[in-house]
């Protein structure tokens, strides 16, 4: 990851000290990034019904949700290989993405409209993904249909792996895939965090 900050005993001692100089010189620096052309991946974490989502973001668009259970820091070092290592939390370019969750979980949106990067997704996990976004808000869809509306309708099983590799869970709704026999099956979030997403677009 990036290595333009302060030095991070500078940066711990004044986060104890003083926590709204050290939100400023945290978005400084994120600005000076942008500006520079060297802010690759922006991120930022919100607190959910569902647990703190990480988020991060290209200029081209969402790139990365993900839960507690897959560890910020392991996904932060994913992306820093992946796609770039020059990544940073500068909260501000993930704004809109926020605010559409924090939409989504009180009720009032009903689909994201927020740009997506899909780089991290390939070859039939792709075409999956693509599938699951037509999967509207508030129904659902077996492992067999989306295998079959993807061009594979024996490829069940690795339909189920594109919904646990999903890179924007929640935003490309894989809680919506659920088992022939109408059980909710597994999710990356957990079978918690999968009940809670169904059980507020069912309200």
């Amino acid at each position: 990851m990036m290595t333009t900050e302060p030095d991070a005993a500078f940066l711990s001692s004044l986060a104890a000290t003083d926590e709204p100089a050290y939100a400023r010189l945290r978005a400084r620096l994120a600005g000076q990034a942008q500006q520079a052309g060297i802010l690759d991946v922006a991120y930022r974490t919100i607190g959910t019904p569902v647990g703190e989502l990480l988020l991060a973001a290209t200029e081209r668009g969402l790139v990365r949700v993900a839960y507690p259970a897959e560890d910020h820091d392991a996904v932060l070092a994913g992306l820093a290989g992946q796609v770039s290592p020059r990544v940073l939390r500068a909260p501000a370019r993930l704004d809109a993405v926020a605010r559409e969750l924090d939409e989504y979980f009180t009720g009032t949106r009903r689909a994201f409209g927020v740009s997506l990067d899909l780089q991290l997704a390939h070859g039939f996990r792709r075409v999956v993904l693509e599938h699951l976004r037509e999967i509207g808000y508030g129904t659902t869809a077996s492992y067999g249909t989306v295998a079959a509306a993807s061009g594979s309708p024996a490829a069940v099983r690795a339909v189920g792996t594109a919904c646990a590799k999903n890179p924007l869970p929640v935003v490309i709704p894989c809680h919506r895939v659920v088992r022939s026999d109408g059980s909710i099956g597994q999710y990356v979030g957990g079978i918690d965090a999968k009940r809670t997403l169904l059980d507020l677009e069912a309200a």
